[in-house]
């Protein structure tokens, strides 16, 4: 028997869902005034069936925050409405978009109620509950399902990001291991989908708010550095701008100037790549400048800009970028160039019209406003209509491996653009690494298939031979041609990869139908029962992947029959399966002794090991990622393959943290740094004084290269923690102030391809 609570809590309890219930409404106003578009009747009507719906569905429901769950569903409509500029049925899509997996109320009730339209976006939203083979990343998998209806209307990505948007600005809320989970899917992929679909804004949000959780310290250093700088950043902004100003006033021009701070994100990649501190990023903002002109006028309005802009600025001119003659295939057209600016520092312009801004910012939707206005149709067509119409031919794929289908698809969304012709000068758009090969396909999948060469700037190539901007490009072909295993390594795009592994299996699965009979006869001559579980130890006796990998080869001739016995070899004693882990060497059963450095996971002594691609250091913000057949790897959450491997084998990771007394433990670490300066006499023996002697550090390897005066060195030594690595770096700087010193990851394979990582 329950005790019933006293009035006073009944009280309190009623004050408080009073005060939600006012805050919603509140909210559900927000979101309506919010609306960029005119609202008819029928729409009304639609968001607030839709709106009730989702408060009844998600009702009694909290958020990890605290806060009743409604505020989510709201919060993505509102981001929906006015961040991007989408409609009413998009808005609606979003109050409802978490109502069938959360809810009684299934697709056929949302169909009924809303209409075909509706259930399809809601259908392509709508979580996957399924559990999937552990063969392939359950997020993958997730996310290729997700992208499938693509093909149907691209409002799924679109309030898909909204909905990623809004749970990355409430994260605060989350496990630490779902926050660097959910923060890597999202610099792994949602971040690239939103840039290349042209919505900037969005994409910059999400980049920071990725690194504000798996880069902590970096993002608090930078934030804090640019809010300390914003004072003397906006004064040059204005000594800058004041000139600039003067002569668009005297050409009578409309238009809206502004600086823009660079991300906290962009930032912190350029200060990582070209290994300098925060103070050497000359760019940390770009002038925008903004023309207010007819669509008709707007290309030679924004040239007159250019043109007054040089008139005061010296240009850059190697850093001039015309995307308004070519936009890029999300759309994006802007005049790019860098000029010499007061005080000796280099400054990025950007000019574009307002309706240009406009796309830049709110991407596919503000796309589609302009797509069929004036002459632009055409040009839009072939931008960022030309590029989802190549993801579709990803998403095509028949038998697509969900890791290997992200590897194309991130391929179409980082992928930079290259402008080639054909021989009749007709453009086509392709990657920045295209090959000869990927430009037959490009053209027909008949021209590629039987593609034996090419002709580039009529000069003959090979078919791998990659492409550059401006080439005419002419396929010969022959009938007799067919595509070739090798043909994968010269190819880059999602079209030409699928359309070849589409012939060779067919070609794969005729071929074993042959070599499995060969095989059924060599079974029955030796009286050995022919079953999938002896055709699998021929798999493994073979090292082959597959069974039909192995009747393939037989089908081929690859193996003789007759060259071994079948109760000879099944006999002997089975051999572990590749892939498989010892029993002995589980590493949810091994334990260590109580002295190691790392707690991994929610029991304090699994074993691990230190990933060799970081070689985390204790101080290094790390987790646990679980291998096949080699225990658990620690990792440094700013490893290179650390947003790979969290955001596609999300349930492989486990938290990991240093003992807080092992430190003072005195045990020693591998770390490896970089270093760069003028060459001098002596330079190498005042580091091996300063490391050796000064610091007592112990090293194990220095390689130096001189050259024209100045060196370049990579030091490996054994440190103790994080802060020994920055004394030491400061202790160098102090001696030799232009020198650079920089970590360095032991294994420099940065772009580990998502086919390497290990699948379990």
């Amino acid at each position: 028997m329950s005790v019933p609570k006293p009035k006073s809590e009944i009280t309190i309890d009623l004050l408080k869902e009073e005060k939600e219930n006012k805050e919603i409404v509140s909210r559900y106003k927000g979101l309506l005034r919010s609306i960029r578009h005119p609202l008819n009747r029928e729409d009304k009507k639609l968001i607030r069936e839709a709106f009730d719906l989702a408060l009844d569905a998600h009702k009694g429901i909290r958020r990890k925050t605290g806060e009743p769950y409604i505020f989510h569903p709201i919060e993505v409509a509102r981001i929906a409405a006015k961040e991007i500029g989408l409609g009413a049925t998009s808005i609606a899509c979003a109050l409802i978009h978490d109502v069938v997996e959360d809810s009684e109320y299934g697709l056929d009730f949302i169909k009924k109620k809303f209409g075909s339209k509706i259930a399809t976006i809601i259908d392509g939203l709508t979580k996957i509950s399924v559990v999937f083979d552990h063969s392939d990343s359950m997020q993958a998998e997730n996310f290729r399902k997700m992208l499938l209806t693509l093909s149907q209307d691209v409002r799924v990505i679109l309030i898909k990001l909204c909905d990623r948007l809004h749970n990355m600005r409430t994260l605060e809320g989350m496990s630490r291991k779902n926050q660097l989970k959910i923060a890597s899917e999202t610099l792994f992929l949602y971040a690239p989908l939103a840039h290349r679909l042209g919505l900037y804004t969005i994409k910059t949000e999400l980049e920071d708010l990725a690194i504000k959780y798996t880069e902590k310290e970096k993002f608090s250093d930078i934030a804090n550095k640019l809010k300390e700088t914003k004072a003397s950043r906006d004064r040059y902004v204005r000594k800058f701008s004041e000139p600039i100003k003067k002569l668009l006033n005297q050409a009578s021009l409309e238009y809206e100037l502004k600086g823009r701070t660079k991300s906290i994100y962009s930032i912190l990649k350029k200060m990582e790549k070209q290994e300098i501190p925060f103070e050497e990023v000359y760019d940390l903002f770009a002038i925008r400048i903004i023309v207010n002109s007819t669509q008709e006028n707007e290309k030679a309005d924004c040239w007159k800009v250019y043109s007054l802009v040089t008139d005061v600025y010296y240009p850059y001119t190697s850093r001039l970028r015309d995307w308004i003659s070519q936009p890029k295939s999300n759309g994006y057209e802007s005049l790019h160039t860098t000029v010499m600016g007061p005080e000796g520092k280099w400054v990025e312009v950007q000019i574009r019209s307002k309706r240009m801004d406009e796309i830049a910012e709110k991407g596919y939707a503000a796309h589609w406003r302009y797509k069929n206005t004036g002459n632009n149709e055409k040009k839009y067509d072939s931008g960022l209509d030309g590029w989802l119409n190549r993801v579709k031919d990803v998403l095509e794929n028949p038998d697509p491996n969900a890791i290997d289908f992200l590897d194309q698809f991130k391929n179409q969304l980082f992928s930079e653009e290259i402008f080639v012709f054909t021989p009749k000068g007709q453009l086509r758009k392709l990657p920045n690494s295209a090959t000869a090969l990927d430009f037959a396909f490009d053209i027909h999948t008949e021209v590629g298939v039987k593609c034996i060469g090419a002709k580039v700037n009529n000069k003959l190539v090979q078919l791998g031979t990659h492409l550059k901007n401006g080439d005419q490009v002419e396929i010969l072909t022959s009938d007799k041609q067919k595509p070739k295993e090798e043909w994968l390594e010269y190819v880059v795009t999602g079209k030409a990869k699928n359309k070849i592994k589409a012939v060779l299996n067919e070609e794969k699965r005729q071929n074993a139908e042959i070599g499995r009979e060969t095989l059924k006869k060599k079974f029955k001559s030796e009286k050995i029962v022919f079953s999938e579980d002896n055709l699998n130890k021929l798999v493994d006796y073979f090292k082959m992947r597959s069974t039909l990998d192995l009747c393939a080869a037989f089908g081929i001739g690859k193996f003789n029959k007759n060259d071994f016995s079948l109760k000879e070899l099944l006999s002997k004693k089975n051999k572990l399966k590749i892939g498989e882990t010892n029993p002995n060497k589980n590493p949810q059963t091994q334990q260590l002794a109580k002295d190691q450095a790392i707690i991994v996971g929610e029991t304090p002594e699994l074993h691990y090991s230190l990933a060799h691609c970081c070689n985390p250091i204790p101080g290094d913000d790390i987790f646990g990622f679980i291998t096949v057949g080699e225990g658990i790897k620690i990792h440094r959450t700013n490893c290179s393959n650390a947003t790979a491997l969290m955001s596609n084998y999300g349930y492989r990771i486990l938290k990991a943290q240093w003992r807080e007394q092992y430190i003072d433990d005195n045990k020693q670490f591998l770390a490896g740094i970089k270093i760069e300066g003028i060459d001098d006499v002596g330079i190498i023996s005042s580091l091996t004084e300063i490391i050796s002697k000064s610091m007592n550090i112990n090293m194990k390897s220095i390689t130096v290269e001189s050259n024209g005066g100045t060196f370049e060195g990579t030091i490996m030594l054994y440190i103790f923690d994080t802060k020994h690595l920055d004394e030491l770096r400061k202790n160098i700087l102090k001696k030799h102030k232009h020198m650079k010193v920089s970590r360095i990851n032991l294994n420099n394979s940065q772009n580990q391809n998502l086919s390497r990582i290990p699948k379990v």
